[in-house]
């Protein structure tokens, strides 16, 4: 199997399953001397961690992550940062019968007709548990990105058809932590909450929209035409699990935009090159030009939902019913908000080695 390695010059490479032994990731390519530490990965794991809050699954995980190599006195000494977190609280047992039965809205049945023989415990590796590998690689990168004061933050603009009111910037970070949905805007945050609590308790999810904003992106980085930095962030995006659709920018609203309105015009600002507008979200030509890049991802509906579904019998070939039981997360983008920081953050270090900003060697 192949695909588990994104990244250029800064590499992650992920690996576990939803009820394996353990999850983690393979770092190669961080710079010797960054100071890091058990507790700055742990922060970010604990911000996706599963029974935090009424809205998410009861799995009791504490994710705990072990630091295995690539950390020498507090800091990076150059090699491969491997990390790990245990799984402690699976529950395989409602798996069982439904092995060859591929749970619609799944991967079950892409994964069996690919490979054949596959983990379908949990999802298996299909699982959003396997995130907890973004996360550790954008924990990693996230330290580097402090060095030159880049912000990446995440947060829910929509669930359902609630949609949240835009607030200002310097509220939004301040806000998204006084609510369990993770929005800024507090009077949408309560709606979404009854709404998710709501479907939870009738066997059903619901899905929404996560938008990132990154702040301090220096001009010039990207590299055309196939690894440009607006290609390499949606495929890093797309690459998250129940996410499926990617905006940078206007997105889908610059179709019905006429030239002069897309356009950013340029002036200058205590010396400083920026634009009037962000139409194109911090990207042009697959180039960053200094202004926030600002991304939105449409995450479905949580597949796993207690209510009866149809669905094949693989062995007998033939149509059959389900019902899944088990631990779900009734709406995905509350937690999904740090796994899509941390896969743009991973995204960012590695272009910023590529071009040069960070030494590739040590800091």
């Amino acid at each position: 199997m192949s695909g588990n390695t994104t990244g250029k010059m800064f590499k992650i490479t992920t690996f576990g399953s939803s009820h394996g032994t353990a999850l983690g990731a393979v770092v190669d390519g961080c710079p010797a001397g960054l100071e890091l530490s058990k507790e700055d990965i742990q922060k970010e794991l604990d911000r996706r961690r599963p029974g935090t809050s009424k809205v998410t699954t009861s799995r009791g995980e504490t994710d705990e992550v072990q630091i295995l190599s690539g950390i020498f006195e507090g800091k990076t000494d150059g090699t491969p940062i491997a990390a790990a977190v245990y799984n402690r609280d699976m529950d395989s047992s409602a798996y069982k019968a439904l092995r060859n039965k591929p749970r619609p809205g799944h991967a079950d049945y892409g994964w069996i007709s690919k490979y054949g023989h596959y983990d379908y415990r949990g999802g298996g590796r299909a699982s959003g548990r396997t995130t907890i590998g973004h996360v550790i690689g954008g924990a990693v990168a996230k330290k580097l990105l402090e060095k030159l004061n880049i912000k990446v933050i995440a947060h829910v603009t929509k669930v359902g058809s609630i949609e949240a009111q835009k607030v200002e910037l310097t509220e939004i970070e301040k806000n998204i932590k006084n609510n369990s949905v993770r929005c800024a805007d507090l009077k949408a945050a309560a709606k979404m909450e009854e709404l998710i609590l709501d479907l939870k308790q009738k066997g059903d999810s619901v899905g929404g929209i996560v938008e990132t904003i990154v702040l301090n992106v220096p001009a010039g980085l990207g590299e055309p035409v196939f690894d440009k930095l607006d290609a390499d962030i949606a495929k890093v995006l797309m690459g998250i699990g129940s996410v499926k659709g990617v905006e940078i920018g206007a997105g889908f609203e610059a179709a019905g935009l006429k030239g002069s309105q897309m356009n950013d015009e340029f002036y200058v600002d205590n010396n400083k090159i920026k634009t009037k507008t962000n139409k194109s979200g911090g990207i042009l030509g697959g180039i960053s030009d200094g202004m926030p890049i600002v991304t939105r991802m449409a995450v479905k509906p949580t597949p796993s939902i207690s209510k009866v579904q149809e669905t094949v019998d693989l062995e007998k070939m033939d149509n059959t019913e389900i019902e899944i039981k088990g631990r779900h997360d009734p709406c995905i983008c509350p937690r999904v908000t740090s796994v899509a920081e941390s896969s743009i953050a991973v995204v960012l270090a590695d272009h910023l080695i590529r071009a040069g900003v960070i030494n590739s060697c040590k800091l």
